[in-house]
């Protein structure tokens, strides 16, 4: 168990929750001493200095390909902050971002389509990354044609009936014509992934995909990720707040607070006998995390 001075990755380490036989993997994306600052006030005094605040602080870690990274921690430790990050949705303060060994400019604009398309992100709430305004045809349309370069009016239906059925929306047909206010909570979050996979990404960060999700489909939703994981041999960073889920379907945790990680390793380790005293008070908070997915 470590803390932000080293690297932190999966690669090599013992499975405890998702992945299938060999536990060595190549490293699909990696951060290196990650900062984030945002401005935080001016000092008044005799010399005006602009204060900030680190919400990401020193971070580094390792994702590889077919295994499942969690990052757990309470609102406001920066976990969402650092997904951000990953996805190039805001700019690094300070810190290296590589995708397959290779650096990744700082810049959010250099590059960005083609690495997106191999980084996804899926948001806590489907409903506000879906357009009200748009069919789920067109939404799942448009990504189809930006990163697979289909045409054909046929051709892009065809995709998108397959994106629908590789997430588990079947029949497939009946969601097309529908607004995303005509889906539960479950098929939104769904279209989500369905629309994340149209990029074949290598990696998949989904910032607490379930949170917003009724207790009786988070099971459901959590098997689709690992099945994802599985079945398109994908890197994953779970982002969540439930140590439970995280225990569960994850290989390694790391636990951040305060914009560090506090503690990572094994998941089944750091939740079982965790070292460091925030662990322990994460744990404490929840009643029973090792049943909250029986």
């Amino acid at each position: 168990m470590t803390t932000t001075d080293t690297t932190h990755g999966i690669e090599g380490s013992g499975s405890s929750g998702s992945s299938d036989g060999d536990d060595s993997g190549r490293v699909v994306l990696e951060g290196r001493h990650l900062v984030k600052e945002y401005p935080a006030g001016t000092r008044r005094g005799l010399l005006r200095r602009q204060e900030t605040m680190r919400a990401v602080d020193d971070v580094s870690l390792r994702l590889v390909q077919g295994r499942v990274t969690a990052l757990v921690g309470q609102s406001g430790s920066g976990k969402s902050t650092l997904g951000r990050m990953l996805a190039r949705l805001i700019p690094t303060t300070s810190g290296e971002i590589l995708l397959e060994g290779r650096a990744v400019p700082a810049s959010t604009s250099s590059g960005h389509r083609e690495y997106v398309g191999d980084v996804q992100l899926t948001l806590q709430d489907p409903f506000a990354s879906l357009n009200p305004l748009r069919r789920i045809a067109y939404t799942l349309g448009r990504a189809v044609r930006i990163h697979q370069s289909a045409r054909g009016t046929e051709e892009v239906h065809a995709r998108c009936l397959e994106l629908l059925e590789r997430v588990g929306l079947t029949p497939a047909e009946r969601y097309l014509d529908r607004f995303p206010h005509e889906l539960s909570g479950g098929e939104r979050q769904r279209v989500s992934f369905a629309r994340a996979l149209a990029a074949s990404p290598k990696v998949l960060i989904a910032d607490e995909p379930v949170s917003m999700l009724d207790v009786t489909i988070r099971k459901e939703m959590l098997d689709l990720i690992d099945a994802l994981r599985r079945d398109e041999d994908l890197a994953v960073l779970y982002i969540t707040h439930d140590l439970g889920s995280a225990r569960r379907y994850s290989d390694e945790v790391m636990v951040m607070h305060q914009g560090r990680v506090v503690e990572s390793g094994e998941s089944r380790s750091v939740i079982d006998d965790p070292q460091e005293e925030y662990t322990r008070r994460l744990l404490a908070a929840a009643p029973d995390p090792a049943s909250r997915l029986r």
